[in-house]
């Protein structure tokens, strides 16, 4: 992996986390925070995108394309595999609350 890739990489982790915190690190008020729906979705369109690039690396370099080489192609799909575990753990929290929620005696 090249610095300009784990650049990014951090940078979205970093932008993820701030909008998760409630804004962006800059402000932060209600002008520019975002729903937790959108939020979420936006997450799993990603993880989709992450995995369908992974995909298509693994497809390409089974086809023998010269441009695509195992690394890249181990790399994906690793990015793919963590992001997906990622989200199943934050799926697993929201059933979690969910249901904690519910068996609140009011």
């Amino acid at each position: 992996m090249n610095n300009v890739s784990m650049t990014q990489l951090l940078s979205q982790l970093r932008e993820t986390a701030a909008l998760a915190n409630g804004g962006s690190e800059a402000g932060g008020d209600v002008a520019n925070r975002i729903d937790f729906t959108e939020l979420l979705s936006n997450a799993i369109g990603k993880i989709n995108e992450t995995q369908q690039v992974a995909g298509k690396l693994s497809d390409a370099f089974v086809a023998g394309d010269k441009s695509v080489d195992l690394a890249q192609v181990m790399v994906a799909g690793q990015k793919a595999n963590i992001s997906f575990q990622a989200m199943v753990q934050v799926r697993n929290k929201l059933v979690s609350a969910y249901q904690e929620i519910m068996n609140m005696q009011i």
